[in-house]
């Protein structure tokens, strides 16, 4: 008997002598108990619910490989997603499958694979940099200076708590990034003194929360179990901290949460607009900037590797290219002519081809007279 489920909150059954518990709250403790990363989750909640829908919101017990071959095969010709949507939504499946329901599947074969392009990171030069920032103001530039100051991604940066700031060895701390890894990067002294105004706004912000009762940033894992005053600590407050508080729907405990992406993200696209540029400028462009500005300044790529945060020197690779001025570093044969071309080459269409322009040049075989 196939059970209609829920959109969300979905029955997960077929257990044997014991309650069903919902698939949505199943999935919720699993990724938790493995620590994944909140976006993790939510993404992967989503495509778990994506699947479902395809298939008439069948239990996922009653399918197999087949079915998750159906579902990638949609989304490749169908939907025509990019192979990296499609590889996160096979995770997503893989993740139901293997930890939620502990029913690892079998070999999958004939799915249709999206086409991963290879593409090069946007890369701005020292110019454009100080074009866009000089266009930005407020916290927004104090984020994306600092994400070209140190490459960090914009939720990095978004994310620091004052104690992650280190002034006496110009150092930030980045906690919990990508693939869960904590790593340091710089903070120059020409940051300092702007770091300190912002920290003096923050604290006067904090003192006013909690002379009201508030005061509280949300902490990681189970921190507040075990120090139950450290969320009204200073040293625990969102170096960006948002404008509103919220309420924690689990705890209904009020928050006051980091700075949204968005507000950067908006500022930095409309800085590149004002700048006249016609890259794509985003703000993961500068951290791209750093590390390609640090390769040309001779850096090791191992240090930069370091400084980036990634696991395989194969990622930060890519930045390589820049090194080279040209197509692969390759010096164009036009440029060794030289004095050898003929004065032609400057002149206007009108000289070369005449008052008609390039019509006067005959094109194929004369037609013959009638």
């Amino acid at each position: 008997m196939t059970v209609a489920l829920p959109q969300r909150r979905v029955p997960l059954g077929l257990f044997p002598d014991q309650s069903a518990p919902r698939l949505y709250d199943r999935v919720v403790e699993v990724l938790r108990v493995h620590h994944y990363a909140r976006r993790t989750g939510q993404a992967y909640l989503h495509w778990i619910r994506r699947y479902l829908e395809f298939h008439s919101h069948r239990h996922p017990r009653e399918m197999a490989e087949t079915d998750l071959n159906r579902f990638l095969t949609h989304l490749a010709v169908e939907d025509h997603v990019s192979a990296s949507t499609q590889n996160q939504a096979l995770s997503a499946i893989l993740f139901l499958y293997e930890r939620v329901l502990e029913q690892p599947l079998n070999r999958l074969e004939g799915v249709v694979r999206a086409k991963r392009p290879k593409r090069l990171p946007v890369v701005l030069t020292r110019a454009e940099v100080a074009a866009v920032l000089s266009r930005m103001s407020g916290v927004p530039r104090l984020v994306a200076t600092l994400q070209y100051a140190g490459g960090l991604r914009v939720l990095e940066a978004l994310q620091l708590r004052v104690k992650d700031l280190d002034f006496a060895t110009g150092e930030v701390v980045i906690r919990e990034g990508k693939g869960n890894k904590d790593r340091r990067s710089t903070l120059p002294a020409a940051l300092h003194d702007q770091f300190r105004v912002q920290l003096a706004n923050v604290q006067r912000q904090h003192e006013h929360d909690l002379s009201r009762g508030d005061g509280r940033a949300p902490l990681p894992d189970a921190l507040i179990r075990k120090f139950p005053t450290a969320d009204r600590e200073w040293r625990w407050q969102w170096v960006f901290p948002a404008t509103s508080h919220y309420v924690d729907s689990r705890t209904g405990v009020r928050h006051r949460y980091h700075l949204h992406e968005s507000v950067i993200q908006k500022a930095v696209r409309q800085a590149a607009i004002d700048a006249g540029l016609t890259k794509r400028v985003t703000t993961h462009a500068f951290r791209h900037s750093f590390a390609t500005h640090l390769l040309e300044d001779g850096y090791d790529i191992r240090t930069v590797q370091e400084l980036l945060g990634h696991s395989d020197i194969k990622t930060t690779m890519i930045y390589t290219h820049v090194l080279n001025r040209g197509g692969r570093g390759v010096r164009s044969p036009l440029e060794g002519l030289g004095s050898l071309l003929t004065p032609e080459i400057n002149r206007s269409p009108a000289t070369l081809y005449g008052p008609a322009g390039p019509r006067n040049i005959p094109q194929g075989k004369p037609k013959p007279p009638p």
